[in-house]
């Protein structure tokens, strides 16, 4: 015989409905009862029926990730925190790859909506009117991106980008410049206005060396590219193209960081195993994907007409910038680490 979730309940402790609530509606019970009911499911072998719970609820217990690029190491640490909130609150999370192409983004979003009950967007290059399209279909939140009509997690470059930019000027560099990423990123259309706005006041003479693709590729590409200027330390879009920077100027001879001084963005855990190691901003990934989920989840129910807003700290309809969390816009603090890829000037100066 079948195991049931009256069978659980009975071995938990609790009733049916709270039983019923710890896998439709976590954040409704307490921590102790839900750690019981949960025990004895796995003890039971018991799982819930999510046809039978769509069909009830409403909604299906998954939801959707959409990134550029799985290969990217950004993303790992972004999915983990996502799915591990997601599974907090007793969903599971659908992935999938956008390959690098902006204009296949809307598509799998009206693929995955009919199997999801929203969707975080990593990274969207979607013009706003792709964005307000999808929205239309589906609940959606935004990672790395910032949007005047949905809710989204980013990182705020300040303050990693001025500790970065003015640890290279106590350094002695007076000439820095910046190898960007995809010229439809918002992030780095950001990121170009706070190095910019740094270095003028800093005295410091900055360079755009560009746009490249946000791949091993890319940075190659950009570390030929700085090498028809004279700057002597250089910000890279991420540590990925960072790192593939790096080693191309090693092919060409050139020294790093005793000729030109790197930084990166992000942090990801290949960026303290090389040697030099790669001095970087750190960007809380895990943290945005937990924040996605959060921000999701209560978008979800707020079209049914309720209010989840435990992400965001607070017990109101607004967030402490006065936002309603439909569109809550939520900055996470960046951090800049240094490693052995920045150096005093010596050589070009």
């Amino acid at each position: 015989m079948a195991t049931t979730l009256k069978d659980v309940a009975a071995l938990a402790g609790v009733s049916v409905a709270t039983a019923s609530r710890a896998f439709q509606r976590p954040e409704l019970v307490g921590a102790t009862s839900r750690a019981k009911v949960l025990a004895a499911a796995a003890d039971l072998g018991y799982s819930p029926n999510r046809s039978a719970r769509a069909l009830i609820t409403g909604r299906s217990g998954v939801y959707g990730v959409i990134v550029p690029d799985l290969e990217n190491p950004f993303f790992p640490a972004v999915l983990k925190g996502a799915q591990a909130r997601a599974h907090q609150l007793g969903s599971q999370l659908l992935i999938t790859d956008a390959g690098e192409a902006p204009e296949g983004e809307l598509p799998l979003v009206r693929t995955l909506a009919a199997q999801v009950d929203g969707i975080v967007l990593c990274s969207s290059r979607m013009t706003e009117d792709s964005l307000r399209e999808a929205a239309d279909i589906t609940p959606l939140s935004l990672v790395n991106r910032v949007s005047p009509v949905l809710p989204g997690v980013f990182a705020d470059p300040v303050p990693g980008i001025p500790s970065a930019v003015r640890h290279l000027h106590r350094m002695g560099h007076r000439r820095v410049g910046y190898v960007g990423g995809p010229s439809v990123s918002r992030s780095d259309a950001v990121r170009r206005t706070v190095i910019e706005r740094i270095c003028t006041e800093a005295g410091m003479e900055w360079t755009d060396i560009g746009s490249f693709p946000p791949t091993v590729d890319g940075g190659r590409s950009g570390a030929e590219a700085v090498l028809l200027t004279d700057v002597t330390a250089v910000l890279v879009y991420n540590d990925f193209m960072a790192l593939a920077l790096m080693e191309r100027l090693r092919s060409f001879g050139v020294d790093v960081p005793e000729e030109i001084s790197v930084v990166g963005w992000d942090d990801i855990e290949f960026s303290s195993l090389v040697t030099p190691g790669l001095s970087t901003v750190r960007v809380p990934r895990y943290d945005m994907g937990v924040t996605a989920i959060d921000l999701l989840h209560d978008g979800g129910r707020r079209r049914n007409g309720e209010s989840h807003l435990e992400c965001l700290g607070s017990s109101g309809d607004e967030d402490a910038q006065g936002r309603s969390p439909r569109h809550a816009r939520i900055g996470l603090p960046t951090q800049f680490v240094p490693r052995g890829s920045t150096a005093k000037v010596t050589a070009r100066e």
